[in-house]
């Protein structure tokens, strides 16, 4: 191979990987970042505006000023730069972690300061790593463009070499890195990645003598302001319009990139694979595109300017089917890969993003590079082409991300929205046509606007009913596609009304109403004095609402608005007057961040029932988070953890109690129900180890029932203790059963990285969520490790009381067999649970269904 080529090859290297690590920043960023802002749609948004604003400036700043004999030499020193800059990260990160709450506390009564601190604190994080990561392109395009007429295919073929490593890195940070790693040192990783580039290219260039980039009879006609001869107003367009293509690919780009992101959340299992898998395909489709604009480069015909309006054309058209193309490839926004396993589910999403967003994406993607055939004649160096188009480009990718998530998704909805961002290149194309005079191209900019308009103005009716994927005879009530998520009420086949996020993802439903009351109820009732409560996720807000039958205040956070607003709307007769009592303040927050940055002290903390596979819900279930939760708490606080054991294996539910375990010195367990199968439970950490009271839930119940209009029947204080006791599992402190299970951290989130397999596996067979027999088996471990009479948290109970936590075990294993048809082996189970359970015994084995019956 000659030399010249391997040199070629080696940058081509090191720009790939400059692109991997790029993106591995971006996505610990964004993590980072939303562990300190909280998990929003617009703490996302500002990271990556501001990550966006350091390309686009450096791009424009770095083509300006790349020098024109040591540019090589300069894109490694700014490598470094990048590495050095990149670990002030660990330098500021903490201290804003300790500085935000005091910041809030100052500003954030007022939304627009908030923003503007935050703004600040990101800027100081992102914008000088970002600023300098803007350069690297530029400089080595510059570095590697000899002659006038290499700017396109030499600079195409770099932008294809980078984006490729930046889908690369999106993919490895998705799914091996954090696991194998941690996100810590995945982050050293690529600090360490552009430190190497950096320093190679120094190397590199320090083996002899950098040549000029441009031989120098040609460079003085880059530095000239006079234009090279025969440039063609056929073979080239005026600059402004050039900067205005970039800037406008780079807003529809982007804005459909967001969407498609948006539809994919309806069908798929939404996790931290799913969506890096959903990214690094449509990053592979942008570096694609650049290689067909690296062949278009060398064609000599037809004019460039008819090529760029071909691909306009085509990526207007490709942008306006997809809606009917993703409707086709998910059969009518069905669950893709239900019954797959997770080598297939794989496979399976992989295939339908490369259905939708390969090609056209690969479209898309072709235009911003080809620009560069388009400036090819244009007299200033080659980095300043580059880095303009980059600042040009990466501003319209600013708006168009976020105008798409805030603006265009809940004003439009997701389908008239594509063809808004398709209309938009049809407008590009119009322009270019108006710089005809003839009265033909100014028909064609005509009709090209009209059909811009008839897109944007289409009858989608059809779709419109997609979104949702109702089952039979569910009815929609309303639907609402806000910045964060898709979200329905649904009145549902089965009876109730439910709240769904993303079709399938159920928050809650009328028809469980005292399930869901349970979850407040349970937990109230042991504690001596519940007067002020935290809820961390609100959903249908029937849990928080049943806590207003207390003497309490509430403070309720939930993090997609969309929820708030139609819980507000369409659950008052179940919320218990939630959204109308004075004692209750809502946020439409991140609940761990709401807390974090707290001053106030609470009673109980309560943290719903979360999706465990389900991207950012993971960090709710971290040793940090349970940190925080600790912190806010008063001395004789509790921090309850709702656990779906329909959505857990042994190994999650295992490293969850073991992580709450290393932050509570008394970890114990509660079901929220009896049900014969598909059951809930709740951890309740206390922050100060304490036995329980029987008198207090007594008293508690004595309480509710009071507020009742009329009571049937006489009820004593032990059928009101009984209630609750037999819900109560055991010690999980304790029992030591969970001691060796690994601690899940936000440095190492492995219920964010496991419970996605496991619910594959489930789904094929080849593992079981904690339901029936796997249910029965886990009490029956903490039963067997801790009896109730040697439980130290039981310690103030009666005989007869330790009786009614028996019977309650014996009602649970009754049910589960009764619900299997083993109706022989039940029996025994009832009638022990019978002999255990007090003589006036409530009928109604709920505690809400009895104590907050209307």
């Amino acid at each position: 191979m000659p030399k010249n080529r391997i040199a070629s090859t080696s940058l081509l290297i090191l720009l790939f990987f400059s692109g991997f690590a790029a993106l591995v920043y971006q996505v610990l960023w964004v993590r980072e970042l939303g562990l300190l802002f909280g998990s929003t749609a617009q703490a996302a948004a500002l990271t990556i505006a501001i990550f966006f604003t350091g390309l686009a400036s450096g791009g424009w700043f770095w083509g300006r000023r790349a020098p024109h004999t040591s540019s090589l030499r300069w894109f490694g020193w700014v490598e470094i730069g990048v590495a050095l800059t990149a670990l002030g990260h660990f330098a500021l990160v903490d201290v804003y972690h300790a500085l935000y709450p005091i910041f809030y506390a100052t500003v954030g009564h007022s939304p627009i300061l908030d923003t503007l601190v935050k703004a600040i604190i990101a800027a100081t994080l992102l914008l000088p790593a970002s600023f300098l990561m803007g350069g690297t392109l530029p400089l080595m395009v510059q570095h590697l463009v000899r002659h006038p007429n290499q700017l396109a295919t030499v600079g195409t073929q770099l932008y294809a070499v980078n984006t490729a490593g930046s889908a690369s890195g999106a993919l490895a940070t998705g799914f091996v890195l954090p696991l194998l790693l941690g996100f810590r040192n995945t982050y050293l990783l690529a600090v360490s990645l552009d430190f190497t580039v950096g320093l190679l290219a120094v190397l590199l260039a320090s083996t002899k003598t950098e040549k000029s980039s441009i031989s120098s009879d040609l460079q003085q006609k880059f530095n000239s302001d006079t234009k090279i001869p025969n440039r063609s107003p056929h073979l080239s367009l005026p600059n402004p319009l050039v900067w205005a293509t970039a800037f406008s690919s780079g807003f529809a780009t982007l804005g459909i990139e967001v969407i498609w992101t948006r539809l994919f959340s309806q069908v798929l299992q939404n996790s931290v694979y799913t969506y890096a898998l959903v990214l690094s395909t449509f990053l592979l489709a942008l570096s694609l595109g650049a290689a067909i604009a690296n062949a278009l480069s060398r064609l000599h015909r037809p004019a460039p300017p008819l090529i760029l309006c071909g691909l306009l054309l085509l990526a207007s058209s490709a942008t306006a089917v997809s809606p009917w193309l993703f409707y086709e490839v998910t059969d009518g926004f069905t669950y893709l890969g239900r019954d797959l396993n997770w080598e297939s589910y794989l496979s399976a999403i992989a295939s339908v993003a490369g259905l939708v967003m390969l090609l056209p994406g690969m479209i898309l993607g072709a235009v911003l590079p080809y620009l560069m055939r388009i400036l090819e004649t244009d007299p200033r160096q080659p980095s300043e082409q580059v880095g303009r188009l980059i600042a040009a480009d990466t501003t319209g990718a600013i708006l168009g991300s976020l105008s798409a998530g805030f603006l265009l998704l809940p004003l439009l909805g997701a389908w008239r929205s594509l063809l808004l961002l398709a209309s938009i290149y049809l407008v590009i194309v119009a322009a270019i046509a108006l710089l005809r005079t003839t009265i033909i191209r100014l028909v064609v900019a005509g009709v090209l606007v009209t059909a811009a308009v008839l897109l944007t103005g289409m009858n989608l009716q059809a779709l419109q009913t997609v979104p949702i994927g109702t089952r039979a005879n569910d009815r929609i009530v309303e639907i609402q596609e806000g910045s964060h998520a898709t979200v329905a009420v649904v009145d549902t086949s089965r009876g109730g009304r439910a709240i769904r996020v993303n079709t399938y993802y159920t928050l809650g439903s009328s028809r469980n109403l005292h399930f869901e009351q349970n979850q407040t109820v349970v937990p109230m009732m042991t504690h001596p004095k519940p007067d002020s409560v935290f809820y961390l996720g609100m959903g249908t807000g029937i849990t928080a609402g049943a806590a207003l039958a207390f003497p309490v205040k509430l403070v309720v956070c939930e993090l997609l608005p969309e929820v708030v607003s139609l819980s507000k709307a369409h659950f008052t007769p179940w919320t218990r007057g939630l959204f109308e009592d004075e004692r209750v303040t809502v946020h439409a927050e991140d609940g761990r961040n709401c807390l974090s940055r707290s001053r106030d002290r609470y009673n109980l903390i309560i943290s719903d029932l979360f999706t465990p596979w389900e991207r950012g819900t993971g960090n709710l279930y971290t040793l940090e988070n349970y940190q925080i939760a600790k912190e806010r708490l008063e001395p004789d606080g509790i921090f309850v953890q709702w656990i779906p054991l329909y959505q857990v294996s042994q190994q999650e539910f295992g490293i969850i109690a073991r992580t709450m375990a290393e932050v509570f010195p008394q970890v114990v367990m509660w079901r929220g129900d009896l049900a014969p199968s598909r059951s809930i439970v709740a951890l309740i950490g206390q922050k100060q180890a304490q036995p329980l009271d029987p008198q207090v839930i007594a008293r508690h119940g004595r309480y509710l029932m009071n507020q009742l209009e009329a009571i049937a029947t006489p009820t004593s204080d032990e059928a009101l203790t009984a209630l609750l006791l037999r819900l109560y599992v055991g010690n999980i402190t304790a029992s030591k059963l969970f001691d060796n299970y690994p601690i899940n951290t936000d440095d190492y989130p492995l219920i964010e990285y496991l419970a996605p397999r496991t619910h594959r596996q489930v789904q094929t067979g080849t593992a079981r969520f904690l339901v029936g027999s796997e249910r029965e088996h886990l009490y029956h471990q903490i039963r067997s490790a801790v009896n109730p009479e040697a439980d130290p948290y039981l310690v103030n109970l009666t005989s007869a009381q330790y009786g009614y936590v028996n019977a309650g075990h014996n009602y649970s294993r009754y049910a589960q067999l009764s619900a299997q048809g083993s109706k022989q082996q039940a029996r025994p189970y009832l009638e022990k649970f019978q002999v255990l359970s007090p003589s006036d015994e409530l009928q109604d084995l709920s505690p809400a269904s009895v104590l907050l019956r209307r």
